[in-house]
């Protein structure tokens, strides 16, 4: 490895390490979003930046209360318009990330598209990928977004219902995008269109009334790319 490389090397991992000393990280760079620091009935505006991809109105977003959460309150998406292709998405404010493995537990409350999910690699509302929990097509799919058009890059069917909690999770690494449900490796995938650094978030589609709980993301090691 030549001098140039080893210094790119060094300054990649002096920024990994101040992400993680960041308040929103343990020692061990996991990011775990506390909704119990929320009031309930608003959004949580101090962790999230909310968009919307392909017009429409911006979503509802606000912390809820939830007897059957870990610790009795969500986060819920409850705007119901119906507008075609339209995605409500509430992104997690404090870094950016290329490498990592974020999970997320989700109930699909009501909708007609019933589908939620993780966004990553968020660049803006119309570049980023999503990982997808479909109720109505009892899917777990990872698409594209790009230009504002969404893309199934691959995907299975898997045991997804509504009203009941389900762990989704996946694992980002330069090309690869590994996709779980709850303990369970579902499938692998690799894509080239966003190799960048991008943000991390929560995604519903339509007119879908989605809660979230215990979201999780946690940075991995920087690594070159193939």
């Amino acid at each position: 490895m030549n001098g140039r490389a080893i210094a790119l090397r060094a300054i990649s991992a002096a920024m990994l390490a101040a992400c993680m000393v960041a308040p929103a990280f343990a020692v061990d760079g996991k990011a775990s979003i506390d909704l119990e620091e929320n009031r309930i009935g608003v959004p949580p505006l101090d962790d999230f930046d909310f968009e919307v991809t392909g017009g429409g109105q911006p979503g509802q977003w606000s912390v809820v209360r939830d007897v059957t959460a870990i610790h009795g309150v969500a986060i819920e998406q409850s705007n119901t318009d119906p507008r075609e292709n339209r995605f409500s998405l509430a992104i997690y404010k404090p870094f950016s990330l290329k490498n990592l493995a974020a999970s997320i537990h989700l109930k699909l409350v009501r909708g007609t598209m019933q589908a939620a999910g993780i966004a990553f690699r968020f660049m803006n509302a119309d570049n980023y990928y999503v990982v997808s929990a479909s109720a109505l097509e009892e899917r777990i799919d990872l698409f594209r977004v790009l230009g504002g058009k969404m893309e199934r890059i691959g995907g299975t069917e898997a045991d997804v219902a509504l009203n009941h909690w389900h762990k989704l999770g996946v694992v980002a690494e330069a090309d690869q995008f590994k996709v779980s449900l709850g303990n369970a490796w579902l499938f692998t995938v690799w894509d080239r269109t966003f190799l960048t650094d991008g943000r991390v978030g929560l995604w519903t589609e339509e007119d879908n009334v989605t809660r979230f709980d215990q979201f999780e993301i946690k940075a991995l090691p920087w690594s070159e790319d193939p």
